[in-house]
Formats: C-alpha cells, sequence, structure tokens
C-alpha cells in the first residue's frame, strides 16, 4: 500500500486522493482550513469543494503539513500554480527525501515563465527525475462520480512514472505514461488561457463554429510554443494537449470555460473573481503564457487577446473583431 501526501484539499486534490485510494493506496490531504480536515477525518466528506464525494476510509486529512508528509513515498501537490513558491519555501523541506513529486498544477510561473515542473526543482531541491507531471481531460466533478477517465502520467524517468501510474490506476481512472514533461506541462497552462476564450465566444451567444474555431487555433498556438520549448507535437494531440483543450473549452464544469462565460455576459475580472470560489488558472497564468511565448518569438494571438481582456486593456466584444482582422494566412501549425 503506497501511502500519499497530497497537499491540496480543493476539488482536484479531492478527488486524485479519492483515485489514489480506490487503487489501493493511503492518503493523507494537506488542507489550510482546519474545518475541511475535520470534516475529512469525522464525515469522510470535503463538503467545501466536492460535497457530492464520500471519500474511502483510507483518506485522512491534516493542517500539519509535517504529519502529512511524515512516512510519505509519494507527495502530491494541487495547489493553485501562483503559490507554489511561496508554499514549498514554507514547507517544501518536509517532503521526504527521494519520493516522487507529482504536479496536478496547470500553469506558468509570473515573473520567471518557469513551468510547474521548474519551480519544484528548483524551490524544494528535487532532482528532475523525482518531478511527475500528471495532466488530462480530468474535470473534478466527473471523477468524484467514478466516470471513466484517463491521463498523462510524465515524468523524465519513464521509471518513475511507471511507479505514479501503478499508484493511480483504478477502475475508472486510466494512466498513460510517457517522458515528455514539456509538452504535457504546456499543454495543460495554455489549455487554460483557450477555454477562457471560448467561455467569452459562448458568453456573447456565439454558436459551435466560433467555439471550434477558437479551439482548433488554439491548439496551434499550443503547438508553436510547445514546439520552441522542445516538446514531442504528438504529446498535443494527445490527452495532456487536444484531449485536456476538449474538455476545458466545453464544459460548463471547467472553471475557465464558466469565468469566461461571465466575462462575455458583461461582467468584470473583478466581479467574476468575487463570486468564484476557486481558481481558474488561465486568469492567473495568460500573461505569464504570453511572456513566455514573447520570450521564444512565437505568435499566440488568441492568448495576447485573452491577457488584453482580463488587464482589462480590451472588451470582450472587442476581440473577436480583433481576431478576425488579423490578415489571412495559409493554415500552418
Amino acid at each position: 500500500m503506497t501511502r500519499t501526501a497530497v497537499f491540496g484539499s480543493g476539488s482536484w486534490g479531492t478527488a486524485f486522493a479519492a483515485i489514489l485510494a480506490d487503487a489501493g493506496g493511503e492518503v493523507v490531504l494537506h488542507a489550510r482550513r482546519a474545518e475541511v480536515a475535520e470534516a475529512i477525518n469525522s464525515d469522510h466528506v470535503n463538503a467545501a469543494y466536492l460535497p457530492e464525494l464520500t471519500l474511502p476510509e483510507t483518506v485522512s486529512a491534516t493542517t500539519d503539513p509535517a504529519a502529512a508528509a511524515h512516512g510519505a513515498e509519494m507527495i502530491v501537490l494541487a495547489i493553485p500554480a501562483q503559490t507554489v513558491r511561496a508554499n514549498l519555501g514554507e514547507w517544501g523541506h518536509h517532503l521526504p527525501a527521494g519520493a516522487p513529486v507529482v504536479s496536478l498544477m496547470k500553469g506558468i510561473e509570473l515573473g520567471t515563465g518557469l513551468r510547474m515542473s521548474e519551480v519544484i526543482q528548483q524551490v524544494a531541491d528535487v532532482s528532475r527525475d523525482q518531478v511527475v507531471v500528471v495532466s488530462g481531460p480530468n474535470l473534478s466533478r466527473e471523477i468524484a462520480a467514478k466516470q471513466p477517465a484517463a491521463s498523462v502520467v510524465a515524468c523524465s524517468d519513464l521509471g518513475t512514472a511507471e511507479q505514479v501510474a501503478q499508484a493511480c490506476a483504478s477502475a475508472y481512472f486510466r494512466p498513460y505514461t510517457q517522458t515528455d514533461v514539456v509538452g504535457a506541462e504546456v499543454g495543460g497552462a495554455v489549455k487554460n488561457v483557450i477555454a477562457l476564450a471560448v467561455g467569452m465566444a459562448q458568453g456573447l451567444g456565439y454558436g459551435d463554429n466560433t467555439k471550434a474555431t477558437i479551439i482548433t487555433r488554439g491548439l496551434a498556438e499550443t503547438a508553436r510554443l510547445g514546439a520552441a520549448l522542445g516538446a514531442d507535437p504528438a504529446t498535443l494531440m494527445g490527452l495532456a494537449g487536444v484531449g485536456d483543450l476538449i474538455a476545458t473549452c466545453m464544459s460548463p464544469l471547467s472553471r475557465n470555460h464558466s469565468f469566461g462565460v461571465n466575462l462575455g455576459q458583461g461582467m468584470s475580472v473583478e466581479e467574476v473573481v468575487a463570486i468564484t470560489s476557486q481558481t481558474a488558472e488561465g486568469v492567473k497564468s495568460c500573461r505569464s503564457v504570453l511572456d513566455l511565448a514573447a520570450t521564444h518569438g512565437v505568435d499566440m494571438p488568441i492568448c495576447a487577446g485573452v491577457t488584453a481582456v482580463v488587464e482589462n486593456v480590451m472588451g470582450v466584444a472587442e476581440l473577436g473583431d480583433e481576431l478576425m482582422a488579423r490578415p489571412h494566412k495559409h493554415e500552418r501549425h
């Protein structure tokens, strides 16, 4: 039985804890709020995020990072992307030496342009071969309902990826291992920004032609950035690329899609944040994705437009006009 510490008791962290437990593991969730940890321990429910999911008996919770990490054979990080550096700076020294560190985060760090695996290596002082990225079409509420889903488990060391895959393979969750960490992280970060654009289009009343256009051209932007960073193009045609992109862009369960819908219906970024209890990573990471693209000379007009809207430089309705007015080009990726 693998003992895993999951840092982050939001929707995805909680759902992934259930996956690990259903795969036969023992899981300790680290929660920031005492009431969340107490409810998980007493009622086996995280009512704040996934009230419909009854957690297995092998899942417990604590607010003490040292207690969560003690004796863990594997660490899972399911915290907001822009807080990773600060959090690891606070409790990263508790992580057991040599244990795989699994990133469920999907974003690019503001200011540095680092992917989450790079931040983990830098701040927690772990080797590249220890860091594993899990990415794919994994909407938390569907996972909580045990609906069939699959995901990529990527690590530069295939043996470590296989170890993590074995720990999370269950009757409803199928992991696929590979070594392209860059591709998995690029796909996961950019799809959130594209989902905001699709949500905006829906909020403006546009139909499936428009949404399919944004998704397809968004995939082209993702592929260009991935190529510039050395990703395997096949990764972005798979679960961590187009699979995750479709789910995040089209589902009302997607935080980024829903955030974009609200923007398209006329709400401001501040107003949407005020009514949203969970992090929409695309809002936080659109600027860092765009800056990373600029550093590598990659043209990403959809991401640029979304960033302009989020930063209140452009109105939502103007974004469509801006994109449609771009010079005609031969379709290429």
